[in-house]
């Protein structure tokens, strides 16, 4: 299975709160991000998933806050496969600062008809890819 990918994100004013400490929800947004990017690794975009009629979606999140990112940190955000089945995909994600954790989850992802909104099987090259 593909694992090991990290993401750089660096944190701007848009991202914190008045103290310049970031904003619990947006680590759920660089995470995201992340997974994003992961896909385009793997050669696929959102935007293509759907046009075939194909929806990733967040099935459910655990998430654990450690310490606070700060305006300007440079971050590095993980996903990593946990576990693989036939409509879902578990992450492993963390986001770090200079080697410190800072906020790790597990997300779980779930493959769905964009229409019916029901679980299907991942495309064959989706799959494929997702076991390296």
């Amino acid at each position: 299975m593909s694992q090991g990918f990290q993401w750089p994100v660096t944190v701007y004013i848009e991202d914190t709160d008045a103290g310049g400490i970031v904003y619990y929800v947006n680590y759920l947004k660089y995470m995201e991000r992340a997974r994003s990017e992961w896909l385009r690794r793997c050669g696929f975009t959102q935007r293509e998933l759907l046009e075939i009629g194909i929806q990733l979606v967040v099935h459910r999140l655990e998430c654990r806050y450690a310490k606070p990112a700060r305006l300007d940190d440079a971050l590095l955000v993980s996903a990593d496969i946990e576990d693989f089945s036939s409509c879902r995909l578990s992450f492993r994600q963390e986001v770090t600062c200079c080697g410190e954790p800072l906020c790790d989850a597990r997300v779980d992802i779930a493959c769905v008809d964009a229409v019916r909104l029901r679980p299907i099987r991942w495309p064959t090259a989706l799959a494929a890819a997702i076991n390296g």
